[in-house]
């Protein structure tokens, strides 16, 4: 199962389908594209995903698909 250890020490464990801690988000320009039908597949494909440490809150985005390492965001 894919993980990364967050900064405030938490495993975050993100390979279980549903993840109680991954969101999935799309640009608003990527979105305009879809109109009409939209394949339910084909959409989810284009999401980009990020995951939240749910000790600190901090946000872990995956800009470039997770071969690569993630971006992390600390809310203040």
């Amino acid at each position: 199962m894919p993980k990364i250890r967050c900064k405030c020490g938490e495993v975050l464990r993100f390979g279980d389908i549903p993840c109680d801690i991954e969101y999935k988000f799309i640009s608003d320009v990527e979105y305009d594209q879809y109109q009409g039908q939209i394949d339910a597949e084909e959409l989810y494909l284009k999401m980009k995903s990020f995951l939240e440490c749910k000790i600190c809150g901090r946000l872990w985005f995956f800009w470039n698909g997770f071969e690569n390492p993630p971006k992390e965001y600390e809310l203040k």
